[in-house]
């Protein structure tokens, strides 16, 4: 990935983060997705921050946010 990375949205967990990793490539969509996975303190980070976050190029900001609220509207019903 050439261009400069930034933290989008933070995941509440391992299937959230599949999903949209899913979702993210089939539109290919750059990405990395950050797991706040500790084993040194296991998982206690995790606990209280969140499973972890997405970072992409800020010109998809817009369009991962609007999947990802797609995608959490879908999960609720």
């Amino acid at each position: 990935m050439t261009d400069k990375t930034e933290k989008i949205i933070v995941l509440d967990n391992e299937f959230e983060a599949k999903l949209l990793e899913e979702i993210l490539t089939e539109k290919k969509i750059p990405y990395i997705i950050r797991s706040y996975f500790d084993s040194a303190y296991d998982g206690l980070w995790q606990m209280q921050s969140g499973w972890g976050h997405i970072e992409a190029p800020m010109q998809y900001k817009e369009e991962i946010l609007e999947i990802y609220k797609e995608m959490s509207n879908r999960s609720s019903e």
